[in-house]
């Protein structure tokens, strides 16, 4: 069952990147990062169409980074990149539904985010330069968020050079647009965020969260720095629309209690389920 749910969305997730890309960025000359915005501006210069360079161009990653990703991981990605291709092939002699190059870098880019957040939360990827990134990382003192930012720096500025300075800065728009809504998708609407209290109203805290929020909580046991003094630490996990609400809590309850909240991207077993806040 989750095997076919895993699938289903993966296809779901290529299907929108594919419109994304055919109906809305292509033909409106605006790119995306990675090796997608590599293939839609090598699909222009050579005439050819953009499915081909996004297989050719993230298989050999794959191949490359074999054992840094895991074979689960590998055939995943290199299912989701030939649905794409095939998605848009199928989708390149559709008429794109906008010619205004702002409208297209927003909804273009909210759908491709959409699509590869559904892509990544199913166990694939559909960018070889993510696993680019992984292997230098390992030999480069940067991590794989800044070499993956350093890539995609040169590749949007190439767009400028390709398409004209204005479809750059349009692309770049596209970029961000996905970008957040790539972890919108993956960490859902109602991100779930962890909390740390120190109080020596501890008791009370816990039990106001337990019973006007619905979460359970867990003592830890702590040591201050300066005093030495034992300290009871409160940690739970709650959602982002409860945060005000926690707030109000432990404020009404001890106005200097140390409270460090902080976001989690996924959360699983335990009590975690959503209840009326009151």
């Amino acid at each position: 069952m989750k095997f076919a749910r895993r699938i289903f969305f993966m296809i779901i997730g290529t299907i929108l990147v594919s419109i994304g890309l055919e109906i809305f960025l292509v033909p409106n000359h605006i790119i995306d990062g990675g090796i997608v915005g590599i293939s839609i501006i090598l699909s222009h210069l050579s005439g050819f169409p953009i499915g081909i360079f996004l297989v050719l161009l993230n298989l050999p990653f794959v191949v490359l980074g074999y054992k840094q990703i895991g074979k689960t991981f590998a055939i995943s990605t290199t299912f989701s990149v030939i649905l794409m291709s095939i998605g848009t092939s199928l989708l390149h002699p559709v008429q794109a539904i906008t010619i205004d190059p702002l409208l297209a870098a927003v909804f273009g880019g909210i759908i491709l985010g959409i699509g590869v957040g559904l892509v990544i939360r199913s166990g694939g990827s559909l960018d070889g330069t993510e696993i680019v990134a992984i292997l230098f990382s390992k030999k480069m003192p940067f991590s794989v968020g800044e070499i993956v930012m350093f890539f995609n720096f040169f590749i949007l500025a190439s767009a400028g050079f390709v398409f004209g300075w204005d479809r750059a800065m349009y692309s770049l728009i596209a970029y961000f647009i996905a970008f957040k809504m790539i972890d919108i998708t993956i960490e859902g609407l109602d991100q779930s965020k962890s909390v740390w209290i120190i109080s020596d109203e501890y008791q009370k805290i816990g039990d106001s969260i337990t019973s006007r929020l619905g979460r359970g909580v867990t003592y830890l046991n702590g040591e201050g720095a300066f005093t030495g003094d034992d300290k009871k630490v409160i940690f739970s996990v709650i959602t982002r629309l409860e945060e005000a609400k926690l707030k109000s809590i432990v404020d009404d309850l001890d106005p200097r209690a140390f409270l460090a909240i902080g976001n989690i991207h996924d959360v699983k077993g335990g009590r975690f389920k959503k209840k009326d806040i009151h």
